[in-house]
């Protein structure tokens, strides 16, 4: 698994989480990240939009709903 993949399950498994409890979750599987790998991931996670952060919490972003898919695909 990449490292996109480690911190997406990650979050997933905690639901909100701030970086200490990614990186304390990330140690508890053995994948160890540096804090600069960690923060680079985070920020690259929320600007694709499969992450939310607020305030130092991460959480997984919320699921787009099929008006905005039928948007994308036929357009106006």
């Amino acid at each position: 698994m990449d490292r996109k993949g480690w911190v997406l399950r990650a979050v997933e498994a905690l639901g909100f989480a701030t970086m200490k409890d990614i990186q304390r979750y990330l140690d508890e599987e053995g994948e160890a990240f540096s804090k600069k790998e960690l923060q680079d991931t985070l920020e690259a996670l929320v600007r694709e939009g499969r992450l939310e952060e607020k305030e130092g919490t991460y959480r997984p972003a919320r699921k787009r709903g099929s008006g905005e898919a039928f948007q994308r695909l036929f357009g106006e």
